[in-house]
């Protein structure tokens, strides 16, 4: 993969990776970095990327891994991320409902949120988000299940009508 075959690769799948660790991570900022940072190292193995059939894969899964170390070293660390030293990030408003959607997603156990984001959002069929996460396709099918149904849950209306006696 030549120089402009990467940026061709980066510009097509940065934004779009980027939402999908968000949909798992549930941090915008921290998203960006870890995608970003998986691009970085993705230019240095860009040899084997060229032989891989899912480059975005790869790219995806690497910055998900950063993403859950360094939620480990910040949580090991009992200190928040030093965000000083980093660059102001702008970022466009995001609707109602994709954070309705990412809230709820960050309230399901962290299997259930990869298995839905990578089957739905990045609309893999379950072998290969079996594949990717590396755990066998009938988990798979068990964790999202699971995960529909509290998902489901968590984005139902709130019922608001009284059903109670009214007193006066």
């Amino acid at each position: 993969m030549d120089e402009s075959e990467f940026d061709e690769f980066y510009s097509s799948a940065f934004a779009r990776i980027t939402g999908q660790v968000y949909a798992m991570i549930g941090d915008r900022d921290e998203a960006q970095e870890c995608v970003q940072e998986a691009f970085v190292r993705a230019w240095s193995h860009r040899g084997k990327l060229v032989r891989s059939d899912h480059p975005e894969a790869w790219v995806r899964t690497t910055a998900y891994r950063l993403a859950v170390s360094r939620w480990r070293r910040v949580r090991l660390s009992g200190r928040p991320a030093d965000r000083a030293l980093s660059p102001k990030v702008q970022t466009e408003a995001a609707d109602e409902t994709r954070i309705a959607l990412v809230a709820a997603l960050r309230r399901l156990p962290a299997n259930q949120r990869q298995a839905l984001v990578l089957h739905h959002l990045c609309d893999l069929p379950v072998q290969a988000v079996a594949r990717e996460v590396g755990v066998p396709e009938g988990t798979i099918k068990a964790r999202l299940s699971r995960g529909r149904v509290a998902l489901a849950a968590l984005l139902a209306p709130a019922d608001t009508t009284d059903t109670g006696a009214h007193h006066a």
